[in-house]
C-alpha cells in the first residue's frame, strides 16, 4: 500500500493520536461543480468536519500517488486543473501507473478509505441504478456491498432510478438506514415515497448500529441516508421535469458511462439557474456535518 498512499500532516497525526477522521471524496471537486465553487465548498466542508471534532480527509489522486488528505495548495491546484480525469475502482491501476490526477468517486473513495483504514464517508450521492437501463449500474453500490465503511449521503442522486437502486441494495445486503426519516430522500429533494427498513433518530443510535455491524464482521458497507434540509429542496414536481429533459438531450447527444453523471448534473444547474447547485452544497455540508459528529461517536 505505502508506494501508492500518502496521508496529509493533519490525517498522520489524527491516525497516530487515534483521534475521529472523515473521508471526503473529491468527485464533487473535480467533476460535480465548478470553479469556483467547487474550492469553496471544498474549503467549507472540510472546515466544517474540523468545527465538529473530525479531521477532514479529502482523498484525490494526484501525479500517481493517492491522497489521504490535502494540504489548502493542493486543494487549490486541484479545484483549477482541467485535466483531472474521473476514477472508479477499476481505473485506480491504470491512474496510478501513468501518473495521472484523478477525482475518485464513491467508489473509489470507498476502496481507499478501507485501505487507509478510516471508517466513515461523506459525500454528497451515491451512483445507483440508471434509467431507462437496468443493466447499468454504478460501481459505487458493488464497492457498498464489500467494503465495510460506512457512507453518509443525501440519498442516490435524483437522475437515478430509486426503486431499481434500493432493491439491487437489498440483493446485496447493504443496510440502508435514514437518519430522521422512514423514506429515502433523492438528494435534491428531502423525501419520497420509498420506504427505509431502518430508522435512526440520533447519532448515538447510529453509532449503535454501526459498532454491531462492525463486531458481527459483516463485509458490507452501511448506507445512511441524511435528507436535505428542508429549506434546500427543490420539490419534486419541480426537480423530475428538468431531470426528464436533461436525460433526453444526453440520450440525443449519445453521452453515456462514466461521462452521463457529471453532464446531467451541470445541464440540470442549467435548467434550474444554477438552484440545484445551491442544493447540491447545502446537502454535501449537511452530510459532511453529520459524518463529523458520527466519527467522533464511534470513536468515544
Amino acid at each position: 500500500m505505502q508506494p501508492f498512499f500518502e496521508f496529509s500532516a493533519d490525517v498522520k497525526q489524527a491516525m497516530e493520536n487515534e483521534e475521529p477522521i472523515l473521508a471526503l471524496e473529491s468527485t464533487i471537486i473535480s467533476h460535480g461543480m465548478p470553479y469556483p465553487q467547487n474550492l469553496e465548498t471544498a474549503l467549507a466542508v472540510e472546515q466544517i468536519a474540523r468545527d465538529h471534532g473530525a479531521t477532514p480527509a479529502t482523498i484525490a489522486i494526484m501525479n500517481g500517488k493517492i491522497k489521504i488528505g490535502l494540504s489548502r495548495h493542493e486543494l487549490e491546484q486541484f479545484a483549477q486543473d482541467k485535466h483531472v480525469v474521473k476514477a472508479s475502482r477499476r481505473d485506480l491501476p491504470i491512474v496510478l501507473s501513468e501518473k495521472l490526477s484523478a477525482g475518485t468517486t464513491v467508489a473509489a473513495t470507498l476502496f481507499c478509505a478501507a485501505r487507509a483504514g478510516i471508517k466513515i464517508f461523506a459525500t454528497g450521492g451515491i451512483g445507483g441504478v440508471h434509467r431507462g437501463d437496468d443493466q447499468d449500474i454504478s460501481a459505487d453500490l458493488i464497492e457498498l456491498a464489500r467494503t465495510p465503511v460506512a457512507v453518509i449521503c443525501a440519498g442516490a442522486k435524483a437522475i437515478l432510478d430509486l426503486p431499481r437502486t434500493l432493491e439491487f441494495l437489498e440483493t446485496m445486503s447493504v443496510p440502508v438506514i435514514g437518519y430522521r426519516t422512514r423514506v429515502l430522500p433523492a438528494f435534491y429533494t428531502d423525501t419520497t415515497s420509498y420506504s427505509l427498513p431502518a430508522t435512526a433518530q440520533d447519532v448515538t443510535n447510529l453509532a449503535t448500529m454501526l459498532k454491531t455491524h462492525w463486531q458481527l464482521g459483516m463485509s458490507s458497507g452501511i448506507l445512511i441516508t441524511n435528507p436535505i434540509p428542508a429549506e434546500f429542496a427543490i420539490p419534486s414536481e419541480v426537480i423530475e421535469p428538468v431531470i426528464a429533459k436533461a436525460l433526453q438531450k444526453a440520450l440525443q447527444q449519445n453521452i453515456t458511462g462514466k461521462a452521463i453523471t457529471p453532464f446531467l448534473l451541470s445541464e440540470v444547474a442549467y435548467l434550474t439557474q444554477g438552484k440545484s447547485l445551491e442544493a447540491n452544497i447545502a446537502l454535501i455540508k449537511n452530510n459532511v456535518r453529520l459524518g463529523a459528529e458520527l466519527a467522533c461517536s464511534i470513536s468515544d
